[in-house]
């Protein structure tokens, strides 16, 4: 695989212990403990993790900002959401952790439903919202790379703003980059013409290429003014010492979760969005697709990227990923549970065969 490519795990940030059949320990939520897992990833080969973000959960933003104070080489990708944030406050507050962080901070755009009269927000229909969502990403990226900017559009407006410190460019880094999700119609415009990396969940190969096709397609009809579109995996990977053993724990997972209804594994299943839709059908097509990417779990409450999962010896799902890479895929975010033990055994076991 190449040397290009980017692993990042997923850390959950989530008051409920028990997530995805994560260990329920004590303080699970406590930032000595979110720190033990920030600190196995640097020791364990991973450039970083997805935070995951939702209201009801620990403010997303912080918990980052109190990770990179506590790791040196651990990059949050930090899930944030148009409407909860202003533009130019995100700005700033993005600018500012970069900065004391030295360049370590990614960010992903999130678009979906969540409790917005919770926090006072209104986004209307699924146009308001990709277009409110468009906006906010060229906004901050001006605000990043230009001076005095003015700027009035349908949602958002500010004049002669500078966000500072001022974004520092590090290599091809002009700034942190925008990782966004969404397969309707209306995000896929918005990730053509304003992300920096398109994520995927985990649908079959077949599914992937011809999304990859049509977003490249799409970038060129719509005259993208960015360095090409990249494009990203975000999956569950069940990796034990032989395949066997991999199907058997993955098998004994599903049958916990349809015994308890799925409890846990519901995050992403309060508004079935497009791409959501699309990771349920899937068992129709069969409980295992390609080689091993498993559908089951959608059946029993799975959602999001606990919908399907790569099943295998670390060598299996290796495999898997290389034949994703092969599609144009650079950037994985992975993860299992428990969370802390599988961030050493999936970097120990697995991240060596995908970098050798």
């Amino acid at each position: 695989m190449s040397n290009q490519s980017e692993f990042l795990w997923y850390i959950p940030n989530d008051v409920r212990p028990g997530h995805r059949g994560d260990s329920a320990v004590e303080n699970h939520n406590s930032l000595d403990t979110l720190t033990s897992h920030a600190r196995a990833l640097e020791e364990h080969g991973w450039n970083g993790a997805l935070i995951g973000t939702g209201w009801g959960r620990p403010d997303t933003f912080t918990v980052a900002a109190s990770l990179a104070a506590r790791t040196t080489t651990f990059e949050p990708l930090i899930a944030i959401r148009p409407g909860y944030w202003r533009p130019a406050n995100f700005a700033s507050a993005a600018a500012t952790l970069d900065h004391l962080s030295g360049g370590r901070v990614r960010v992903n755009i999130v678009s979906g439903k969540d409790n917005l009269a919770a926090y006072g927000d209104s986004e209307g229909d699924q146009a308001h919202r990709y277009s409110r969502t468009k906006e906010f990403m060229r906004l901050v990226r001006r605000l990043w790379t230009e001076e005095d900017v003015t700027f009035a559009g349908d949602h958002f407006r500010v004049a002669d703003s500078t966000a500072v410190p001022r974004i520092e460019a590090r290599g091809n880094r002009r700034h942190p980059k925008f990782y966004f999700g969404g397969a309707s119609e209306a995000a896929e415009r918005v990730a053509a013409t304003e992300a920096d990396v398109q994520l995927f969940w985990g649908e079959p190969l077949d599914g992937v290429r011809e999304r990859i096709e049509r977003l490249k397609a799409l970038s060129r009809q719509l005259d993208r003014d960015l360095p090409p579109l990249e494009f990203g995996l975000r999956i569950t990977t069940l990796v034990r010492d032989t395949t066997d053993q991999a199907w058997a724990d993955a098998e004994a997972k599903v049958a916990e979760m349809a015994k308890n209804n799925g409890a846990g594994w519901h995050d992403h299943q309060r508004a079935l969005a497009v791409g959501q839709q699309r990771l349920l059908a899937l068992y129709e097509r069969g409980d295992v697709l390609d080689d091993n990417l498993y559908t089951a779990p959608g059946k029993f409450g799975g959602g999001g990227a606990g919908t399907t999962w790569l099943v295998g010896s670390a060598a299996d799902v290796a495999r898997s990923l290389r034949n994703y890479q092969d599609l144009g895929i650079t950037h994985f975010v992975l993860s299992d549970t428990p969370y802390l033990s599988e961030i050493k055994r999936q970097g120990d076991q697995l991240l060596p065969l995908l970098r050798g």
